[in-house]
């Protein structure tokens, strides 16, 4: 399916290197902010205390969240669990201050909009188990860069699987980065979505690939630079559909999702913008650079037995 077709290949390659410089200055400086900033982890990760709270009728979070905001209790996550009724409170730890003296110091104010509010529980997330789930995630990131790099170097061929495993750990350490600058809150969904936007650019990437590989087969006229420029032109129809489409939803998370799947949201938007721009400007140049050529994929006729020169079949390539 395309919605247009482009006649003539735009010459994408001719601006790599431009494109490349803007693109390695850009993950520096994202590198810069996580190392002088750090990230602005949430209470997941840094331990807290979980409220779980019950109403009679259907919770206002917006009014539950100023709330708890209002007593001093910052970077606080509010969500419905389970139910309309039922509400999950993390805050964050404050030295001096024990679980129960917050979590009693919420129920009251609670209770003074609303009598019917019931606790049902409240736990302290202490600062092993966020070890524990910051360990565990960076465990997850390494499997799945290792899963990525192996499947692209069966798939295709070294100089490929190079050129997008760094084109992802690209765009991941953008999104860290952006994250890091306007220290917005790095929590377990944004880490899920971190994870999803690394398989979501390998798609991209293993497409033009594919596309690269099928035109070092089909046109033998062309060189290394027209091959890619026209594997990217021929692939941007779908590449519209497939990231246009992935976007509506993601934005629609972002807006009517609430607080719960804000910072989620962006990350996936932060990740498919950079996920577009280094298929293209990244991995494919790289890949270039590299010094990809139609004997990476098709074997040269040298290597082939002598062929008859009465078969009809002589000469064919399959």
């Amino acid at each position: 399916m395309e919605f247009f077709k482009i006649r003539r290949d735009i010459p994408f390659m001719r601006h790599a290197l431009v494109f490349n410089v803007i693109s390695f200055a850009t993950f520096f400086a994202a590198v810069f902010f996580l190392f002088s900033r750090g990230l602005h982890l949430s209470v997941e990760f840094t331990g807290g205390t979980l409220m779980e709270v019950t109403y009679s009728q259907p919770a206002d979070l917006d009014k539950v969240r100023k709330l708890v905001a209002g007593l001093g209790y910052n970077d606080v996550q509010v969500q419905n669990f389970g139910t309309s009724r039922d509400v999950l409170i993390r805050m964050p730890a404050i030295k001096g201050v024990s679980s129960a003296q917050q979590s009693e110091k919420v129920i009251g104010a609670l209770k003074t909009e609303d009598a019917s509010v019931g606790l049902r529980r409240t736990e302290f997330v202490g600062p092993q188990v966020g070890d524990e789930l910051t360990v565990d995630g960076l465990k997850a990131l390494a499997f799945v860069v290792g899963g990525i790099i192996l499947y692209l170097a069966i798939r295709f061929e070294w100089k490929y699987a190079v050129a997008a495993i760094i084109a992802n750990l690209h765009d991941v350490v953008i999104i860290l980065g952006f994250f890091a600058f306007f220290q917005w809150e790095f929590s377990l969904p944004v880490l899920a979505a971190v994870l999803a936007v690394l398989g979501y650019s390998v798609n991209e990437s293993v497409v033009i690939f594919d596309r690269i590989r099928e035109n070092f087969r089909r046109y033998r006229k062309m060189n290394t630079v027209q091959v890619i420029d026209n594997a990217i032109t021929s692939t941007i129809s779908r590449t519209i559909i497939t990231h246009g489409s992935t976007q509506i939803m993601v934005l629609s998370m972002f807006l009517f999702g609430g607080p719960t799947l804000h910072y989620f949201a962006l990350a996936l938007t932060i990740g498919i913008c950079f996920g577009i721009y280094s298929s293209v400007f990244v991995a494919a140049a790289i890949a270039m650079w590299l010094g990809i050529k139609r004997e990476d994929l098709v074997k040269s006729s040298s290597a082939k037995k002598e062929e008859d020169p009465n078969d009809p079949n002589a000469g064919a390539t399959v």
